[in-house]
């Protein structure tokens, strides 16, 4: 190692570590201010982190944050005797005039503290390299995921005492009191879903099973334009079935509601070229993007989905289409396994919802209610137990000939980790390839 690399001193403040300190010793309110921007790890002084902490248990059991209360407390605590105590909460509570300015001292105290984070991982990273203990591409993942948990300030070196963990729920609970469209997650667009589900949660690995033809491409996709449309956020479009063409034809079908069958032969009228200039226009301002790589992994994924700035949700159309990491060709059931472990991993790690679609086993056909259960997900129970939320889709008309169902669609919540099950009654347009909340209209073409 160079000797200058040697000589380099950590990062860090020690007046802005002062000064967040002596802001709050000014003006104890303040500290509700800056817990979401700092913790008591980002401060480098080992008795910067006493202080810090000490006032955190002060202002979670209510009690008056000043000089006195919390000399008593580090003396307590052992951190300092009375002496040395007096001196250095004399010195921090001189060091700053007024508290205004303190979310900027938290701001520099953090930015040093992502430098040292970065500093680390860089040196884990240097010696994964040089151990060549594993795969390069594994290695480059594992350095990708370590970079960008830095970004999102998602790195934890150790456990979260209780109390950092108490502070940021208490934050969370106040802006959804404040705003009560906070508690929602994101919206299906289906209100039946909705407000089954009370939207879908970020991190959720949410799956949507069903037989070839039910529907389920169709509905991911209109989820997605949904999603997309109310939300600004960025939807990410995974098509390892279909190309990216034939997956907008279906757009476009479903937004214009042209039938997909004109779409194909190009038979379209002055009226369907209006209504499909008008589909395309909505959808361009939709921020949608769609890959269509054959057999993607998880890492493939997740490689280009940490470089979406405004990411919203992600959609992967089909889950037995992709590749694992780790190929087993004998067992494709373990490697299922470990594909759907890995998207929920993913899921959590962009704190975004994750929507599978899935193929299902031949087990409904054998039953008289074909109506779809967990035990029909195909290849691996793992895939049960990974997912959040489990959708079935069904439709009556696929098994008979009767056609006075023929636009009935059943959304089945066969899993939801968050609430209750239940069913819900939609309306199903094959020839647009649509789905709606069963109160809505019939559309006409």
């Amino acid at each position: 190692m160079p000797n200058d690399l040697i000589t380099r001193k950590l990062p860090f403040s020690l007046e802005a570590e002062q000064s967040v300190l002596g802001s709050i010793l000014i003006d104890p309110e303040k500290f509700g201010e800056i817990s979401s921007i700092i913790d008591y790890e980002d401060f480098y002084l080992t008795e910067h982190q006493e202080i810090y902490t000490a006032m955190q248990k002060l202002f979670l059991q209510s009690k008056e944050i000043d000089p006195v209360i919390l000399m008593d407390a580090l003396v307590k605590e052992g951190v300092y005797d009375i002496e040395q105590a007096k001196n250095y909460i004399r010195v921090i509570a001189e060091v700053v005039p007024s508290a205004e300015n303190i979310k900027d001292y938290a701001q520099i105290v953090k930015n040093k503290s992502l430098l040292r984070k970065l500093i680390e991982v860089c040196g884990k990273i240097t010696d994964d390299a040089f151990a060549e203990a594993e795969d390069a591409s594994f290695i480059v993942d594992s350095a990708e995921s370590r970079i960008f948990e830095i970004a999102q300030n998602k790195q934890q070196n150790d456990f979260t005492h209780i109390r950092t963990v108490i502070i940021e729920t208490y934050r969370q609970i106040k802006a959804v009191a404040d705003n009560p469209t906070e508690a929602i997650g994101v919206p299906t667009g289906f209100s039946g879903i909705d407000k089954l589900l009370v939207g879908m949660g970020k991190s959720d690995l949410i799956l949507i099973g069903a037989r070839p033809g039910m529907g389920k491409t169709s509905f991911a996709l209109n989820i997605a334009t949904n999603v997309a449309h109310k939300s600004g956020k960025q939807v990410c479009i995974f098509s390892l079935e279909m190309s990216k063409e034939q997956l907008v034809s279906r757009m476009l079908s479903s937004e214009a509601l042209i039938e997909s069958t004109v779409m194909r032969n190009g038979m379209l009228t002055a009226e369907d070229w209006n209504k499909l200039a008008n589909a395309s226009s909505y959808l361009s301002e939709c921020d949608i993007y769609i890959d269509d790589t054959t057999g993607i992994t998880v890492t493939g994924m997740k490689a280009k989905l940490r470089r979406m700035k405004n990411l919203g949700l992600v959609i992967i159309d089909y889950l037995q289409l992709m590749q694992s990491d780790r190929r087993n060709e004998n067992n494709r059931v373990q490697e299922v396994a470990d594909i759907s472990r890995n998207l929920k991993i993913m899921a959590k790690e962009l704190r975004v919802p994750v929507i599978c679609c899935a193929q299902l086993s031949r087990g409904p056909e054998s039953r008289t209610d074909k109506r779809p259960m967990l035990s029909d997900l195909r290849d691996s129970g793992a895939i049960e137990q990974d997912a959040d939320i489990v959708m079935f889709l069904y439709r009556d008309e696929y098994y008979k000939d009767d056609t006075s169902n023929q636009n009935l669609a059943e959304v089945i919540i066969a899993k939801n980790r968050h609430g209750s099950t239940g069913k819900i009654e939609m309306n199903w347009f094959g020839q647009f390839t649509k789905f709606s909340t069963r109160s809505e209209k019939e559309p006409s073409n």
